[in-house]
């Protein structure tokens, strides 16, 4: 796994828009952000676009990122936000350049269709806030966004809960949003599993559905050599007038439950006020006991 230089006082960060559309206006305090950090900061040709719900056509945001990728003088791509259209120009990216200079690819939710490709050509990545969700995250978490970027240590303890599957594995950590990962089943941008870290999250989904996506990665292998899952927040899950039976916990807890593995729920990330970042590719430490759960990265 190769993984992008971490960044210094005077780097440039990209911002561009790989799915929902993003003004030069919004940008403001991510950029504030970067720049409080000793950060320099680029904005791509698709901050301002708008074609209908996106940033630009699939060739304008495909052309704006692999610009973004070419460019040595850009050491991080941060995605304006989510929303969807990613899985669009994800195909019509180069990533040669980019595989001899990696640099970190920085967002959550829809952006994990990036996070997935990148591990498909080895490279770690930045499951992290985004441009857009900057306002309303706390300095907390600002600070777990630096810490990573800067190569500092990172380590998260916190309470376990009584529904946690108790234990202690290591392994390269992957994942991103149950949906996108959902998805990207069969195609090339799908996730090796294999003897790793599976950490997935989720919003605004029917239990139902939380189900069949739990049974199709199951199918797909994503658990039969797995070591450890990580839950992040399961936010805002809806039933039908026919109570499925099971919530999200439920759901998953039946299925892992098979593995041995160590499993924890509600860990601060994702579609969470609390959305630490999380090094993608990165190796790490990962242990469930009675009282409280431990990730360490590796340095």
């Amino acid at each position: 796994m190769k993984i992008p230089p971490y960044l210094k006082k005077g780097d440039t960060v990209a911002i561009v828009c790989t799915a929902r559309k993003f003004f030069p206006e919004d940008a403001i305090p991510a950029k504030e952000l970067l720049e409080s950090w000793g950060l320099k900061t680029k904005l791509g040709t698709t901050i301002g676009l708008d074609s209908c719900q996106l940033g630009g056509t699939d060739l304008e945001r495909a052309a704006d990122f692999q610009n973004m990728m070419d460019d040595e003088n850009i050491k991080a791509i941060w995605c304006a936000r989510g929303g969807y259209g990613t899985v669009r120009m994800v195909d019509l990216l180069d990533f040669t350049k980019f595989n001899k200079n990696p640099k970190w690819i920085m967002g959550f939710s829809d952006v994990t269709v990036l996070h997935s490709q990148a591990n498909a050509e080895r490279v770690a990545s930045m499951h992290c806030i985004m441009p857009f969700t900057v306002p309303k995250a706390s300095d907390e978490v600002k600070e777990t966004l630096r810490k990573a970027l800067f190569g500092e240590k990172m380590e998260y303890i916190i309470p376990s809960k009584p529904y946690d599957i108790q234990g202690k594995a290591s392994g390269e950590l992957v994942g991103g949003n149950l949906s996108i990962l959902y998805s990207l089943l069969g195609s090339k941008s799908s996730l090796d599993t294999k003897n790793k870290i599976l950490f997935i999250e989720d919003l605004d989904e029917y239990l139902y559905h939380i189900d069949r996506m739990m049974q199709n990665v199951k199918r797909n292998g994503y658990f039969e050599n797995l070591k450890g899952l990580i839950v992040g927040g399961m936010t805002d899950m809806h039933d039908n007038e026919i109570p499925f039976g099971q919530n999200a916990v439920q759901i998953i807890t039946a299925i892992a439950k098979e593995y041995n593995i160590p499993v924890c729920f509600d860990f601060p990330a994702g579609h969470v006020k609390d959305n630490r970042a999380l090094q993608l590719g990165k190796q790490v430490d990962f242990e469930v006991n009675e009282k409280e759960v431990f990730l360490k990265f590796k340095e």
